[in-house]
């Protein structure tokens, strides 16, 4: 009978679509998986990781477990990349830094770039005939800047972590003398840079004996760089740049022909800057001012995209693809004469960033066709005052929040590990305009204000980002990819903020790429035929490129954390706490 009764009730709730189950309002509990959705990031309450490199961000969450706060947790996983992504996590290269504090609600801009050494000057590299030596300014000590990530991570951790140096360097001391299980990828990416095979030094550090590679499954230590790391721990950064490590660099830099002295690596500081900041919809974004490009150029884009009904466009359609590409045209049309060091050039941000000369360029872009880059140039901006690098995304339980960017230039940067260390030397000179006018080694043009001088930083693409929604920090990003940075990075904050996308969505989007010359639009794979055809017809010389970029990107929504490993690159992980 009670059997009879509840299936009549469940009859008559059906006709009255009544549901027997008590709900939840949206208000009170949110959606923290959606099953509608075809892409899903890690969730956690506590704190996010998201790093190119899973074991890292690991390292980075049981920071965060232990009471550590965004900062400590940032830089345990920038010292545990050194490690276990040689390829671009680094000792002897440099980066950006954006940190959130959200007790003091205040964003700091850290850059930790390389510079010129005291001996460059601007036709360093150029042959008799006055033709770059690519090889020089690429596969050489000469190519080597000096290094700036050991002092960024030192300075960070001193001004706005909770933990001692010691305690976050004992994670990549324990990578690196006890050693971890080369994935498929390391194995291979090392096996592909054969020039690494040249140098003695490096063939120790990454090779096995007769400088054989590894394959996947065996388990890589790195004695050497566990002496490197061991002595920073006890003798502080101090050690970096005047101490032991310091003499082993310099040695090195004589015994090879390289520019760095003693001198240049005492001399070297960070510069603490103001963020660029842009609002775009109803959202703020913070991002790295110049030497970088990179956040000069997503704020010029964000205004002029501004200008257009994009959400009507829909996702990747032909005409998204068409006002997208022509807007990176026009911004590294700009990125070629305007941009450089600040503190040896005059940038005119405000210029480039203003509203008004957003409105200007917006104008050109016509919605029927293409405008050719060789009749688009740089603007008249109003004057005021690698492919693998790597970048990590790191947030708190308190809402501190930290986009970290650092890089060796190149895969590898040099090739050319210092002797003693397990340390890969950077080859960041060849971001300068090394004859300029002449393509570097991602094909961007630039111009006398990025000529190579001494102590210079030289001009980069790295966008490190952090999205502001209501005041609090919404979403974090940033991306490798040398001159495909910037460009990956917008698509991920359009993807947010015009789309709404969930962030694992917004990652796996395909991405597209125009860096104004070469005059080519690049195309993920995945983007539909009948685009192609539209934006063929349009005039679009179209190559189908490689995937670009590898964003490591965190959402903060309602209390909760969502992490987005980019699945272009394997081995990623995003890791809560």
């Amino acid at each position: 009978m009670v059997k009879y009764f509840f299936y009549c009730l469940s009859f008559v709730a059906a006709i009255l679509n009544i549901s027997l189950i008590p709900s939840v309002r949206a208000a009170d509990k949110p959606v923290i998986v959606n099953y509608d959705s075809l892409h899903h990031p890690e969730v956690g309450r506590k704190g996010m990781v998201v790093s190119q490199n899973d074991i890292a961000s690991r390292v980075g969450a049981d920071i965060l477990g232990k009471g550590g706060n965004a900062v400590d947790a940032a830089v345990a996983v920038g010292f545990a990349l050194s490690a276990t992504l040689p390829r671009a996590g680094n000792l002897g290269g440099g980066g950006f830094m954006l940190v959130h504090l959200a007790d003091q609600d205040k964003t700091i801009a850290l850059d930790f770039r390389e510079m010129a050494p005291a001996k460059a000057f601007r036709d360093m590299y150029l042959d008799s005939k006055g033709n770059v030596d690519e090889d020089k300014a690429r596969f050489s000590l000469m190519s080597s800047g000096v290094p700036g990530t050991v002092a960024g991570m030192a300075h960070a951790l001193k001004n706005y972590g909770t933990l001692s140096w010691g305690e976050v360097l004992a994670p990549a001391i324990k990578l690196a003398e006890e050693g971890f299980v080369v994935s498929y990828d390391m194995a291979q990416k090392l096996k592909e840079h054969e020039h690494l095979r040249e140098n003695s030094a490096t063939c120790k550090a990454y090779f096995k004996d007769n400088c054989q590679p590894y394959t996947d499954g065996e388990v890589i230590r790195q004695p050497d760089l566990a002496w490197t790391l061991k002595t920073l721990k006890k003798q502080g950064p101090a050690a970096f740049y005047s101490g032991a490590i310091a003499d082993k660099i310099v040695a090195e830099m004589k015994r090879g022909g390289g520019l760095i002295t003693k001198a240049d690596l005492k001399n070297y500081q960070i510069v603490e800057r103001e963020p660029i900041m842009g609002n775009f919809r109803g959202f703020e974004v913070a991002s790295m001012p110049p030497p970088s490009s990179g956040g000069l150029h997503v704020i010029q884009m964000l205004n002029m995209l501004d200008q257009f009904p994009l959400k009507d466009y829909g996702s990747n359609s032909a005409q998204w693809v068409h006002h997208l590409s022509a807007a990176m045209k026009r911004a590294y049309a700009d990125r070629s004469k305007y941009l450089g060091d600040p503190d040896h050039v005059s940038v005119p941000v405000k210029g480039l960033t203003s509203l008004d000369y957003a409105k200007e360029l917006a104008q050109g872009i016509q919605d029927c066709c293409v405008v050719a880059s060789a009749d688009i140039g740089p603007g008249n901006a109003p004057r005021y005052e690698s492919p693998d690098t790597t970048h990590y995304s790191v947030m708190d339980q308190w809402g501190n929040a930290v986009v970290n960017t650092y890089t060796l230039n190149f895969s590898y940067g040099s090739g050319i590990v210092i002797p003693g260390t397990g340390m890969l030397m950077n080859n960041q000179m060849d971001d300068f305009s090394a004859k300029p006018g002449t393509p570097n080694g991602y094909g961007l043009l630039g111009a006398e204000a990025n000529a190579i001088a001494a102590r210079k930083r030289p001009l980069s693409s790295m966008t490190p980002t952090i999205v502001f929604k209501d005041g609090k920090p919404y979403v974090l990003t940033g991306s490798p990819g040398g001159s495909k940075i910037i460009n990956a990075v917008l698509q991920i904050l359009l993807n947010v903020m015009v789309h709404d996308m969930n962030i694992a969505e917004a990652t796996s989007t395909p991405r597209i790429h125009h860096q104004w010359l070469p005059d080519v639009l690049n195309l993920e794979p995945g983007f539909s035929p009948d685009t192609i055809k539209l934006l063929k017809e349009m005039g679009y010389k179209i190559n189908i490129d490689q995937t670009l970029g590898s964003t490591q990107s965190i959402m903060w929504k309602d209390g909760i954390f969502y992490g987005a490993a980019d699945p272009r690159r394997p081995g990623a992980g995003a890791v809560a706490n």
